[in-house]
């Protein structure tokens, strides 16, 4: 194993690891393998009011029963209050912060309104940006954003360029009940784990301009990124918990992981179908092919249920 690919599966403990989410472990597993290098996986547990408690050690066994082995122990984000802090304390330092009070409500009511932006997360329109000193009501923490454009090149997705301050205006770091945003700990957490390669769903691309805002900032290293496309379903919806999408081990044996690989357009053999967990993987990582999947956003899964008649 080689120190210089470093890659890593993040899931939030909201529910057990469904279709969607082990087509992206999945991809991040075999990126990590074929290069010889290091999987870690980070449980995202920054939000309990949305967690669940049993959720963590479900994924964990789901993985393990896939055969998806990570390497070094697993980073709970629960556990690194402090780093997020200390990061916090650097940007302040710079004259980067800075104290919101506005409620969801607030912002909803000084967006322009159209029927385009229903539903969206609307831009903050810098209401409290004169405020640097932290006031006795609830808060937020914002940081500074800029007209300068962000440009990277994804692996799957070619060059993207993204103005934050136009797409979210000033972000949110700390949230008004004191817990820390993604934004703020996916960044701090990569740098810690020297994560050379972010593979991870095409729902997070919009993200990653702020994220690499935030790296630059904070002077971290930024990781290559390969956006995997995401699985929706026949209604065009992304499979999630909000959805409906069922616990990827309820009855299925091993054959969701020969759907992974072949949604991610690996074109696994037909007599793999019943194989073990173990038989796929070791002929998934000498065959990976990330390449395959260049420019596609979403790809629809009709069934992982259905029984392709394969009698091997």
């Amino acid at each position: 194993m080689t120190a210089q690919y470093r890659g890593r599966f993040a899931p939030s403990p909201t529910g057990p690891l469904h279709f969607g989410s082990l087509v992206a472990a999945v991809g991040s597993y075999l990126q990590a393998r074929s290069h010889d290098g290091a999987w870690l996986v980070r449980i995202e547990n920054l939000d309990p009011p949305r967690e669940s408690p049993t959720a963590s050690d479900q994924i964990l066994s789901t993985l393990e029963y896939f055969g998806l082995c990570w390497d070094e122990d697993v980073l709970y984000q629960s556990d690194r209050y402090s780093a997020y802090e200390a990061a916090l304390d650097r940007l302040r330092e710079h004259e980067l912060l800075f104290y919101c009070t506005c409620s969801r409500k607030d912002l909803r009511d000084a967006q322009p309104k159209s029927p385009a932006d229903s539903g969206s997360e609307p831009v903050y329109p810098g209401t409290c940006r004169w405020r640097r000193t932290a006031p006795p009501q609830p808060h937020s923490v914002r940081i500074l954003t800029s007209a300068a454009p962000i440009v990277f090149e994804d692996a799957l997705q070619g060059q993207c360029e993204q103005i934050v301050e136009q797409v979210s205006g000033d972000f949110v770091l700390k949230r008004r009940d004191g817990l820390y945003s993604y934004q703020l700990a996916v960044v701090v957490d990569d740098a810690a784990q020297g994560i050379s390669e972010v593979v991870r769903g095409a729902d997070l691309l919009g993200q990653t301009a702020r994220q690499i805002f935030l790296q630059k900032k904070l002077d971290l290293p930024m990781p290559a990124y390969a956006h995997l496309p995401i699985v929706i379903d026949n209604a065009g919806n992304k499979l999630s918990k909000q959805t409906g999408a069922v616990d990827v081990r309820s009855g299925t044996g091993y054959t969701p992981l020969w759907h992974a690989l072949n949604f991610l357009r690996q074109d696994p053999p037909p007599e793999l179908y019943r194989a073990s967990a173990a038989e796929m993987l070791e002929w998934a990582v000498p065959h990976w092919k990330i390449e395959h999947l260049a420019g596609e956003l979403r790809r629809t899964l009709h069934s992982i249920n259905e029984n392709p008649s394969y009698d091997v």
